[in-house]
């Protein structure tokens, strides 16, 4: 009776807020001068509904059910623009912001429709757009950014439940993200210090309007880059009224606040708390990971040509240990391989944009930290130091400044800018490695670095072709050779040609530059002296080339092929192997002797479907085969771990009547590969007392490969909308096939009841090998819950 009765109110507060009607808010300006555009036209594909902005460029849209729509918006001397998937509920009224670009004379002259996907004159190929709904509903992806791109073309799909971001064979290290043209260091918690991969994204997708994701053809503006570039925009906080989210998803609680401030300024400010530490605890399982986070985006408008934009972002992420949990040879093997982790880092920036006819100038300034420390003992046991094994501790800051112009006159596009940054890099290490090696060093050193850039873009042959020509010089203070910008001067050319209004033939060469890690720069020998004083930037030669062909129903085919030669890359000399093939995996990369004289090479093609929002379907399909090979130790060239071949992706969903929504996503890859373990230098007491695992055999690197690994992931939502607020209810479930795939085995010993390593019989000095299974692979349902008033 208490069910038909909770049934019957949740049916009628459902129908009265369906009664009501949403409304869609924004500003229509000029894209480079910020300019209001009065008049323009903006319609609400497949309806008849739409509106025309006021003298101020001010626009309001009416009678809308609750639901998701595309807006065109369009107004004569400027190019078409398409909003994708907005979002509107009864709760707040939905603001959607709307920039135009002039169009030349040329293009005035001729019949101009709105293009489904935008492009970039210096970045013409190699660029992907997802928008905010496509980052939230990806089936599997757990509203991480990270777990997202995974499904577009040239980055590596994994088995790993980590977020490693491996672009067309590059390594972890090689990425590069921006936050409203602001750099950050990472997007994901528990950070590997060097890289870039971590578990869990940081950062909070409510903030997030769309992401412009590069995996080649980077434009002149962004530097130290080797793989990808990840330029997410954040939204405008709304300017009526403050609103306000709770999401309780798989991992984490998270609270959301958006409102003015005064008249001419907004703040969008939201922390997050995980409750993985209980999950785990529960399961049973041998580490408790515990995160918090906070973000904020304040834009302060001082007149129509003057706008400050403020942001922050941090995360304080701990591993704590778990030795309750039960004695499995699974946990204890688990739980001699983690360190207790402490990390805590921030990044705080402002940029000042000006406007003026025709041209914009922008000022950013921004400091990011890291704290970074970890400790080890034999047997978890801290009570006594003898028994330590690894004991971490480092910091790193980064303070910044860019000035760049963006120029628009008639056809041509001009950018160009300068910046220059100051950084320190802090550590004690103490840690024990194989072979009776203990590095224990402390090192302090400080890198002023200065760089300048330029591009100029222009259409010709009556705008059918349109040119790119850049470049950029990087240079820093550690060393000789890198204080020569020349020595990194870094040219890029792009190239464009409609062979019709649908179909583009795009083309793009380029070299890039990538300083070291820190870590590499500031190790120091037993004496206290630097060692990697000669180290150099590791260098990447790209070249691509593609087809692109827009269909009129808001989808597009392309198909590129791309090349990349590396150079300078630094070579570990004390395991032999390029750190190419490092950085998915916890902990510190790069802190050892290097030489920066490895070679590597990827190669490949990408075929890639995406269909945004039409008739409530929407999809992408991506193929990609990718080699990936960097020379070893003899100088050979052999697979690289991010050689994983062949890997395919499939998303898609529809949405139904009645705000419900249901997706799926495919992922497969053709398994990658793997280095053998030394059996006799793993089963060594001297070297196993220490590692407590297997000691990889580098004279048959990335020899092996695990089997092919396929998930299948879906996911259905449900949005309720009431009069003063709107509740969304998913179901996510990964894996949901419960497909396992076997990895590498983990290397133990035998061990006798009381849990202690068994010498061999034979050979006194070593222990008695033996393999762990090593199975990937669960179903992994969630449930979630948002709520916006």
């Amino acid at each position: 009776m208490n069910k038909a009765i909770a049934f019957l109110l949740l049916s009628f507060l459902y129908s009265a807020g369906f009664a009501q009607t949403g409304v869609i808010r924004g500003k229509v300006t000029n894209a480079i001068n910020k300019e209001p555009i009065p008049y323009a036209v903006i319609l609400v594909e497949g309806t008849t509904i739409g509106g025309t902005s006021d003298d101020n460029g001010d626009y309001t849209i009416t009678g809308l059910n609750p639901g998701i729509y595309n807006l065109k918006a369009s107004f004569i001397g400027y190019k078409p623009v398409t909003l994708y998937e907005v979002q509107v509920t009864l709760a707040n009224v939905k603001f959607a912001n709307i920039s135009m670009e002039e169009m030349s004379m040329e293009m005035q002259e001729a019949v101009v429709t709105a293009q489904a996907f935008a492009r970039k004159e210096e970045s013409p190929l190699s660029l992907r757009n997802i928008g905010v709904a496509e980052i939230k509903r990806n089936p599997g992806g757990n509203r991480d950014i990270s777990r997202v791109i995974q499904s577009l073309p040239g980055v590596a799909i994994t088995s790993s439940f980590r977020n490693d971001i491996i672009v067309r064979g590059g390594s972890p290290n090689e990425n590069r993200f921006y936050l409203d043209g602001i750099e950050v260091p990472t997007i994901n918690h528990f950070s590997t210090q060097g890289a870039s991969g971590g578990p869990v994204g940081l950062i909070n997708v409510d903030f997030i309007q769309d992401l412009d994701f590069y995996s080649g053809a980077f434009p002149a503006n962004r530097g130290n880059a080797l793989s990808s570039v990840l330029e997410f925009q954040f939204k405008d906080a709304r300017t009526d009224k403050p609103a306000y989210s709770i999401t309780l998803g798989s991992n984490d609680l998270a609270a959301t606040i958006e409102t003015p401030l005064t008249k001419n300024s907004t703040l969008i400010a939201s922390w997050r708390r995980s409750y993985l530490q209980f999950l785990f605890q529960a399961l049973d399982l041998p580490f408790l990971p515990k995160y918090d986070d906070f973000q904020f985006k304040s834009e302060i408008k001082l007149d129509q040509n003057n706008i400050i934009d403020i942001i922050g972002l941090g995360a304080i992420d701990n591993v704590s240990l778990n030795t309750e949990a039960s004695k499995t040879e699974e946990n204890l093997y688990t739980l001699s391989q983690i360190p207790t982790n402490r990390q805590w880092n921030y990044t705080i920036g402002g940029s000042w944009r000006h406007f003026r006819d025709n041209a914009y100038r922008t000022f950013v300034v921004s400091r990011n930290y890291l704290n970074n420390s970890a400790q080890k003992y034999v047997d978890n046991d801290d009570s006594n130091e003898a028994n330590k094994l690894l004991d971490y501790q480092s910091t790193e800051a980064e303070n910044k400044l860019r000035i760049e112009e963006t120029v628009r006159k008639d056809d041509w596009k001009i950018n160009y800018g300068a910046g220059i940054e100051w950084a320190e890099y802090t550590t004690t290490t103490f840690q024990k490695l194989e072979n009776e090696v203990t590095l224990n060093y402390s090192s302090e050193i400080g890198v002023f670095k200065y760089g300048a850039f330029g591009q100029v873009s222009k259409g010709v042959l009556s705008e059918r072709l349109q040119l790119s020509l850049g470049a950029r010089m990087d240079a820093n203070n550690f060393n000789a050779h890198m204080a020569n910008p020349l020595n990194q001067f870094s040219p890029r050319l792009s190239a464009s040609y409609s062979l019709s209004k649908k179909m583009a033939i795009n083309f793009n060469t380029g070299i890039y530059y990538q300083l070291p890690p820190y870590t590499t720069l500031g190790y120091r020998n037993t004496g206290g002296e630097l060692v990697n004083k000669d180290v150099k930037y590791i260098q990447s030669k790209h070249v691509v080339l593609g087809i692109e062909y827009n269909t009129s129903k808001n989808a597009r085919i392309t198909v590129e092929g791309f090349y990349k030669h590396y150079s300078n890359y630094p070579m570990d000399l004390l395991d032999s192997i390029s750190l190419a093939n490092k950085g998915s995996d916890f902990g510190v990369i790069g802190n050892a002797p290097v030489s920066s004289t490895n070679k590597g090479r990827s190669y490949g093609f990408e075929v890639f479907f995406q269909q945004k929002l039409f008739r409530d379907f929407y999809g992408l399909v991506s193929y990609t085969f990718v080699g990936s090979e960097f020379q070893n130790f003899e100088g050979s060239y052999v697979a690289s771990s991010w050689d994983y071949r062949n890997m395919l992706s499939i998303t898609g969903g529809k949405i139904f009547k009645r705000n419900w929504e249901v997706g799926a996503k495919f992922r497969f890859n053709s398994g990658s590969p793997y280095t053998p373990y030394d059996i006799q230098a793993s089963a060594l007491k001297t070297n196993y007392d220490v590692t407590n695992a297997g000691i990889p055999d580098n004279t048959r690197l990335n020899t092996l490969r695990v089997e092919p690994f396929y998930q299948l992931d879906v996911r259905v939502d449900k949005k309720y909308n009431f009069k003063k607020w709107s509740l969304d209810v998913y179901l996510d479930v990964q894996n949901i096939t419960n497909n396992t795939t076997t990895e590498q085995p983990y290397f133990s010993v035998e061990r006798d009841a009381n849990g202690v390593p068994i010498p061999d019989p034979n050979n006194p000095d070593y222990y008695i090998p033996r393999g762990i299974e090593n199975v990937a692979g669960t179903i992994i349902p969630g449930i979630g819950i948002v709520v916006e008033f």
